[in-house]
């Protein structure tokens, strides 16, 4: 089983092209729409327009398609804000940088906030996915610190903590900041940002 399970996690990664971006969608309005529970191989390949045989081959079970999609959806979005950080050439620059990424995430529509959501729950009843989840978490806050401590280093930054633990709790900022909005739809969390990006700056100098 073992070697199964680790064959499925290889060619997921292998799963490139047209095919590899039908199916991460599918899966995303997928989920969205009807939940973990209701987002079976059977639809997504048929939204996907492939065999339901191609899921269970690259992926092998419908868990593993879900932490795929979270983990190619988190490459883009921490690779984007690496991106943006590294143009920054002041702390403010830094600060516009996480806001822009947040209300990126923000103003994309319930699909991507409720596909990480519900892989948060699903993690509470399936150890196998809160370790791939937890990996993934670990993996998007070293990145960000990376980015954090190469700031410091040019002067850019004045960390007034450690660089991880700078990333965990701006990102516990966006959670909580995304999952009131997702409680609370018509909520204005303007004045709630500048709370944030208060709290960030007298920690990023």
């Amino acid at each position: 089983m073992e070697a199964a399970q680790g064959s499925a996690v290889t060619h997921a990664t292998e799963l490139t092209g047209d095919k590899a971006s039908r199916i991460i969608e599918a899966m995303r309005k997928s989920v969205a729409a009807r939940g973990t529970a209701g987002a079976t191989f059977d639809y997504v390949a048929r939204e996907a327009g492939v065999s339901r045989g191609l899921l269970h081959y690259y992926f092998g079970t419908k868990e593993r398609l879900l932490v795929e999609v979270v983990r190619r959806e988190s490459d883009v979005r921490i690779t984007r804000l690496e991106e943006a950080i590294a143009d920054a050439d002041s702390a403010e620059g830094v600060l516009r940088a996480l806001v822009a990424s947040l209300e990126d995430f923000l103003g994309e529509g319930p699909t991507p906030r409720v596909m990480v959501y519900e892989m948060i729950g699903l993690a509470q009843r399936n150890p196998e996915i809160a370790g791939e989840l937890a990996e993934l978490a670990r993996r998007t806050r070293a990145h960000l610190a990376e980015a954090l401590r190469a700031k410091d280093a040019s002067g850019v930054l004045q960390l007034k903590a450690d660089a991880d633990v700078i990333a965990v709790f701006l990102f516990a900022l966006g959670d909580g900041i995304t999952l009131r909005r997702m409680c609370e739809p018509e909520l204005d969390i303007t004045p709630v940002l500048e709370h944030a990006v208060a709290a960030a700056r007298a920690l990023l100098g």
